[in-house]
């Protein structure tokens, strides 16, 4: 069997799996990360929404040996510490789950979206595909605007 080796959130881990195995099934199977949430396995969803070397991915979709050498990070990884994401803590500041099975995945496509885009517009922001069955739509477009300015 294939050994993978990569970096996930922040240490270095080691998995024996196939090739071509997702990589959430290595987060949840191999290595009992449950952050990400399985939703429909195509990378669609977005429920498993996770970052490779800093950029979001869906890990449904993509195979462990793309992630030799790389850093992949969950939502378990975002905190600093006892200090929450800007992020998490809007997500509890504007109350924005309910059921709550999107929200790690969520808050994982809000996070890249504000390192690529600090400011960004309810265009930007409504760009995000992750789907919530609940329909917490507009506060979680309350939750990103609060985390972009969380740092003035």
């Amino acid at each position: 069997m294939p050994r993978h080796t990569f970096v996930l959130n922040g240490r270095h881990v080691t998995v024996d799996a196939p090739d071509d195995m997702p990589l959430l099934w290595v987060l949840r199977d191999l290595l009992d990360v449950t952050g990400p949430k399985y939703g429909c396995g195509v990378g669609v969803c977005r429920a498993c929404t996770s970052h490779l070397d800093g950029a979001e991915i869906q890990p449904c979709v993509v195979p462990v040996a793309d992630c030799a050498r790389r850093e992949v990070t969950t939502i378990e990884g975002l905190a600093d510490g006892d200090t929450l994401h800007p992020v998490q803590q809007a997500w509890l500041d504007c109350d924005v789950s309910q059921c709550g099975f999107c929200q790690p995945g969520q808050i994982m496509a809000a996070a890249a979206l504000l390192k690529r885009t600090p400011e960004p517009t309810d265009a930007d922001i409504d760009a995000i595909e992750n789907v919530c069955r609940c329909g917490t739509y507009s506060r979680i477009r309350e939750a990103i605007k609060k985390a972009a300015t969380a740092g003035d």
